[in-house]
């Protein structure tokens, strides 16, 4: 059984990238011990992975057992419920690897495949590799915000700049194309205007694959001071909201907006930008993750106001050293060591002979 729904596992992360807001799931039909219909979802609103596999199959599915990677949806979206489906195909058994975290399904479908005469089961051998291929996606339905991660290449000594010439990489390009890969499978992508001045980046996905939404770039700037030629700006189509105050003039608004650029005013305290009015705007529309890719300062925000929710550092074997080097996360720092913030279900990533990524969870208070 378990070679099964490893199959349909990796029948589901095809469509990783392509199936936001939607989560990425797969499913494979076996009917006397032989492959009938293989199936995984990619476009919201095209047919769910099921689907795809009971036309595959044919009248070879009566009887047959299904391995999906998520519980089968019991309500009405785009499409027609995918319980619905087996059901009417008579199929015999479904084995899922985790219940829907979505309130609208949430064991709704388990039950009525049970009511219909289906045998139903969890394969829980195969559900922490289920709910790691949809991180996003359950983590939005149990919090209704988007995972937010924060993204940095690091020297050994913990520094992402120098005090002056900051040409060239810190990692490896080995590194640097995981990173579009992360990208990739992420909604959005936030980074400080500092950044922008600095690097004239332009925060786009090049890995090269299908994704099923644009990128979305952010970019949090009070005063509106970015600048209409930058390579961000002058390469938007749709696909970059600024973040200022209320403090920028007008003048800087409307010359934005004039370039078909979306101004978000998001106030937040001693004239910053918020970042959790930026949150609370990617939820609204259902972004299931951010990508934190910034300076010092926008990190240490994040992390200090407990917005972000995990961190993912690459590190290269390099030193810095120095006081006037950035390190990761800036600001005011905590004072004594017994406040410092903590992280958990720590994962050591291998890049590259001497590279490794350090994948890690934001405690948060009063978890």
């Amino acid at each position: 059984m378990s070679g099964y729904m490893e199959e349909a596992l990796e029948l589901a992360r095809l469509g990783k990238g392509q199936t936001s807001p939607n989560p990425a799931v797969g499913a494979l039909l076996v009917r006397d011990g032989k492959i009938v219909g293989r199936g995984f979802h990619t476009w919201s609103g095209v047919d769910h992975a099921e689907v795809v596999a009971l036309r595959e199959a044919g009248e070879a599915a009566r009887g047959a057992t299904a391995y999906v990677t998520l519980e089968p949806c019991s309500h009405r979206g785009r499409t027609n419920p995918c319980a619905d489906a087996l059901i009417a195909a008579g199929i015999s058994k479904v084995v899922a690897a985790m219940q829907d975290p979505n309130p609208l399904v949430s064991g709704a479908g388990l039950e009525r495949l049970r009511q219909a005469g289906i045998e139903v089961s969890i394969d829980a051998e195969h559900t922490a590799a289920a709910e790691e291929l949809n991180e996003p996606f359950a983590h939005f339905m149990r919090t209704g915000h988007p995972l937010v991660t924060i993204k940095a290449a690091l020297t050994l000594d913990g520094k992402i700049a120098a005090p002056q010439d900051n040409f060239g990489w810190i990692t490896s390009e080995v590194a640097r194309a995981g990173v579009q890969l992360v990208r990739h499978f992420s909604d959005a992508i936030l980074t400080g205007v500092g950044t922008v001045l600095e690097d004239d980046c332009l925060l786009t996905d090049r890995s090269g694959q299908v994704r099923s939404r644009p990128l979305l770039r952010i970019v949090l700037d009070s005063q509106l001071r970015i600048p209409l030629q930058s390579k961000i700006v002058t390469s938007a189509s749709g696909d970059l909201l600024v973040v200022g105050t209320s403090a920028a003039t007008a003048d800087r608004r409307k010359a934005l907006e004039a370039k078909g650029i979306e101004v978000l005013i998001a106030d937040g305290a001693a004239g910053r930008t918020d970042p959790a009015k930026v949150v609370e705007y990617l939820a609204a529309r259902r972004y299931l993750s951010l990508m934190v890719e910034a300076g010092s300062r926008v990190n240490w925000t994040m992390l200090d106001t407990q917005i972000a929710d995990k961190v993912l550092f690459y590190y290269a074997p390099k030193i810095l050293g120095g006081m006037k080097s950035l390190p990761v996360a800036g600001g005011p720092g905590r004072a004594r060591r017994a406040d410092a913030m903590l992280l958990d279900r720590l994962t050591i990533h291998s890049v590259s002979k001497d590279e490794f990524a350090v994948e890690a969870y934001v405690v948060k208070d009063g978890s």
